[in-house]
């Protein structure tokens, strides 16, 4: 129960800070698109604002997620305000898990929004469209950023917020290209090469499970089956749990 009073508090004052301005930015943007790309592909418009919509979408939500995440925590300990939090009997577990999924709201209630308004004009500029795909690579888009919302809060408890925003967009280039570096290290034949590219496979999140964008645009039959995907929801979930763990022994050290 204190937890999701937490991520109510916290669900509420990211509100307040004006951050679903960003879906009337994320409309904006798909009107100029609309316009636009015709001028630019009368051949391929449709496929290009296909992909314009959902990589918009997800680029959007990543800044959020990233530098919202990344200053939760700190933004309570340079206030000072955590000491009256941590005075309270609220575990430091709890203060955590409760960031967490208030931000994982609003994020929900972002990708909800702009998926909507999404269908809308694809819809009004009568574009074929997959809808049942596209929506499922919006549940994934925000697995993919529940998980980022992990990693920025994490980085965030013990790092200043650049660097934490610096290495959490690290982390996200990286983890799409987990499996390239993997195969990269092979082509070396070198051992050490190897050892490294398999280090950071193991050790940084592979996004590319979650990353869906690019698939979903050609229908359901260009989607991994349906035991790969769950499968692949289920490495989300845990990857977060696993991160939210750390962060919140991390935090449990900290001292005030």
């Amino acid at each position: 129960m204190r937890t999701f009073v937490i991520a109510k508090n916290v669900f509420q004052e990211v509100v307040r800070d004006r951050i679903l301005y960003v879906i009337g930015f994320y409309t904006l943007l798909l009107a100029v698109a609309w316009r636009v790309l015709p001028e630019f592909a009368a051949t391929t418009e449709n496929k290009m604002f296909l992909d314009f919509g959902i990589v918009a979408m997800s680029i959007i939500t990543l800044i959020v997620a990233v530098f919202v995440g990344t200053g939760l925590v700190k933004k309570e300990i340079d206030k000072r305000t955590i000491l009256l939090l941590i005075a309270k009997p609220v575990s430091r577990s709890e203060i955590i898990s409760g960031k967490f999924l208030g931000l994982s709201a609003v994020i929900a209630v972002l990708i909800g929004a702009m998926t909507t308004i999404y269908l809308v004009f694809l819809q009004l500029a009568n574009i074929p469209h997959p809808t049942l795909s596209l929506l499922i690579a919006a549940i994934f888009l925000f697995l993919q950023l529940a998980l980022m919302t992990a990693v920025a809060i994490t980085l965030g408890v013990f790092t200043n917020s650049l660097l934490a925003i610096t290495l959490t967009f690290a982390v996200y280039l990286m983890g799409n290209i987990t499996q390239d570096l993997v195969n990269l290290g092979r082509l070396s034949q070198n051992p050490v090469m190897e050892r490294i590219t398999q280090g950071l496979y193991l050790v940084v999140p592979d996004l590319s499970r979650l990353d869906l964008k690019n698939d979903a645009v050609y229908g359901w039959h260009a989607l991994p089956n349906a035991t790969v995907l769950m499968t692949n929801a289920g490495y989300g979930l845990l990857y977060s749990m696993m991160l939210l763990a750390i962060a919140s022994f991390i935090f449990s050290k900290c001292e005030f």
